[in-house]
């Protein structure tokens, strides 16, 4: 299957890199089923960064391997979705084994509603029955060296403002 992972670099070799901040599964290499996220994702960090070019990287994903590998899936959200997102986003010491996390991605817009349930103005039912009102694109989480070898480069797509 194909994956794309959206960047302001060439991304042939992907890296566990730690992020500079607080992200939905945790750190590693973020990619997305959705060529468009993927896109949108390199749009918006080209703005932020002052940058004329970005490119979307391409995969094959040999799905397969999941099999072999510690893997936490999430279909669609549920309350186990949406605690875990929650405590990589909130708890500063929270960590997991995971090797590869894939479920809905928790988006700046979808987060507003996170923010309204960490603050305990709305239940996690009342959350999950709103996310699932938006059209959730997904993400996969390669969180170890380990889960990086089901991933083989194919192109990188230059994108332009």
């Amino acid at each position: 299957m194909k994956i794309y992972h959206g960047s302001l670099e060439m991304v042939e070799h992907p890296m566990i890199l730690k992020p500079n901040r607080k992200l939905d599964y945790g750190q590693g290499f973020y990619t997305t089923t959705s060529e468009k996220q993927a896109k949108e994702w390199v749009e918006r960090r080209m703005l932020e960064n002052n940058s004329n070019c970005g490119y979307i990287n391409v995969y094959e994903f040999d799905d397969k391997k999941l099999s072999e590998l510690n893997s936490l899936i999430f279909p669609e959200p549920n309350e186990e979705w949406a605690d875990f997102v929650m405590a990589n986003r909130t708890k500063f010491d929270f960590t997991h084994n995971y090797d590869i996390v894939y479920g809905p991605v928790a988006n700046d817009r979808v987060y507003l509603q996170f923010g309204l349930y960490e603050a305990g103005a709305i239940s996690v039912e009342t959350l999950i029955r709103e996310l699932k009102t938006y059209k959730l694109v997904d993400q996969y989480l390669f969180h170890t060296d380990k889960a990086l070898t089901a991933l083989r480069f194919i192109e990188s797509i230059k994108i332009e403002l």
